[in-house]
């Protein structure tokens, strides 16, 4: 499998704090990919840092085969990576319609007289807009609540809405953090289930951020392990759950 994304040698500090210390990692293609590590051990730091909030004050972040490293946010977006956050980022006084169509808009052209007359490209991109953000709130199980605001939605609801967003922008690479956060053993189950399904449909190869075991463990074909910043192991369910520093640094009891 050829290499989408390539952490190289990346170092970050804040001052006289490093928070992330000369990691690196290759996610190939078409895989599920999970990082997990104490609170504190620079994980939504390196999502910060594929996705241009920071840019690295060493090494570089390699998307494509092409170098990212301290992009604008927005550029990196429209060029193939999706994210969510750990703390949901959705426009709240927005339909969830509308929190859609902010994604697909961003990718539509037409001229400044057809949007003004909305007539030509406008009108035709306004409807394909609608019906292609409809589609995907349909498959979401979330077309029944599009005229609602996000506000208005339940914390389930609102979680798969921030995922359907950044699908809409039709990303090669989507980011999830901490997707399962505030979620029952049954309602990780189901979410397990319906992120193996965006894999598969939407042919997107996923990183997560998660401190939830059983999901990281039944979903992700391969694991880095951070501590301090460190990438202090890498490799399969199963190489992860038998290996030592993890178990001392992290898992414990909760790889069980």
């Amino acid at each position: 499998m050829s290499a989408l994304l390539e952490v190289e040698d990346v170092t970050m500090r804040f001052g006289g704090l490093c928070a992330i210390s000369h990691c690196r990692m290759t996610i190939p293609a078409g895989i599920t990919h999970g990082i997990i590590g104490p609170n504190g051990a620079g994980k939504t730091t390196l999502f910060n840092l594929i996705t241009g909030i920071y840019r690295p004050t060493e090494g570089r972040i390699r998307f494509q085969g092409r170098d990212i490293s301290g992009q604008r946010p927005s550029r990196i977006a429209l060029g193939g990576i999706g994210r969510t956050f750990q703390n949901i980022r959705l426009f709240k006084n927005l339909t969830a319609l509308e929190n859609v169509r902010i994604a697909y808009d961003t990718q539509l052209h037409y001229g400044p007289m057809e949007s003004l007359l909305r007539i030509g490209r406008h009108r035709r991109s306004e409807d394909e807009s609608i019906a292609r953000s409809m589609a995907l709130l349909e498959h979401f199980g979330l077309a029944g609540l599009a005229s609602l605001h996000a506000s208005e939605l339940s914390y389930g609801a609102q979680r798969r809405l921030e995922i359907a967003r950044a699908l809409a922008l039709k990303p090669s690479l989507l980011l999830l953090d901490e997707p399962a956060a505030g979620m029952n053993t049954a309602e990780t189950a189901i979410l397990t289930e319906f992120l193996r399904d965006i894999r598969s449909h939407f042919q997107v190869t996923m990183i997560l951020i998660e401190h939830h075991m059983h999901l990281v463990m039944n979903l992700c074909d391969q694991i880095t392990v951070l501590d301090f910043g460190r990438v202090i192991a890498e490799g399969s369910p199963a190489e992860i759950r038998a290996n030592p520093r993890v178990i001392e640094a992290y898992l414990g009891e909760s790889a069980e």
